[in-house]
């Protein structure tokens, strides 16, 4: 990204930056940079704006710790916006929600659901709650989750097989469950999985 090239001039310098979850999809929040900001972003791994309520230069998370690690930073086809996608450590809103657009939940696509559900599994294994099911699964090994996910895998197709729609979402619903589960076992994610899957289809 050439950084004297986006379009300073047309908001006096300042150019708004959608951030958005890298892990899941989900818009965070939006805020101005300046050039000082991109570069202090680009710099520190940290994103960083422009305020423009006190005119200066401010991190997210300095003062609440949830800061928001940078992964990349993309201008839009006109030079005049810009995509920061990051990791965010904590909530990002002031109001302690998830994002700046919690009110609205449309704004977590579909198939994001995966990333938060896969979250939530992690949370699981470093927590290990007590009457959690997901909790016994851990403690059970890998080898027992392997074999759910063979079981589940099984009665998936055997849904399929008898031609009972609901049964087959249930089933499938069960066997991706249980394989997030077995992914997280092994210090895997589904991230990685998508790798492989992309790699597969540019080949």
């Amino acid at each position: 990204m050439n950084i004297k090239k986006l379009a300073w001039d047309k908001m006096n310098g300042l150019l708004p930056a959608i951030v958005q979850d890298a892990f899941d999809g989900r818009v965070l929040m939006q805020g101005y940079m300046n050039r000082q900001a991109l570069e202090a972003s680009m710099e520190s791994g940290k994103v960083t704006f422009w305020s423009r309520s006190r005119e200066q230069l401010w991190t997210k998370g300095e003062t609440s710790g949830n800061t928001l690690d940078l992964v990349d930073i993309s201008p839009d086809c006109d030079g005049d916006s810009l995509l920061v996608r990051a990791h965010p450590e904590g909530p990002t809103c002031h109001l302690g929600t998830d994002t700046c657009y919690d009110g609205n939940d449309k704004t977590l696509p579909v198939l994001a659901f995966l990333a938060a559900l896969e979250r939530l599994i992690s949370q699981r294994d470093q927590q290990r709650p007590d009457g959690s099911y997901t909790t016994e699964l851990f403690l059970s090994g890998s080898k027992r989750i392997a074999q759910k996910v063979g079981e589940e895998g099984v009665e998936t197709a055997l849904a399929a097989v008898a031609g009972d729609d609901k049964e087959l979402l249930g089933e499938a619903a069960d066997l991706i469950f249980h394989l997030l589960v077995l992914l997280r076992s092994r210090q895997l994610n589904l991230g990685a999985v998508i790798e492989v899957l992309e790699a597969r289809h540019k080949a």
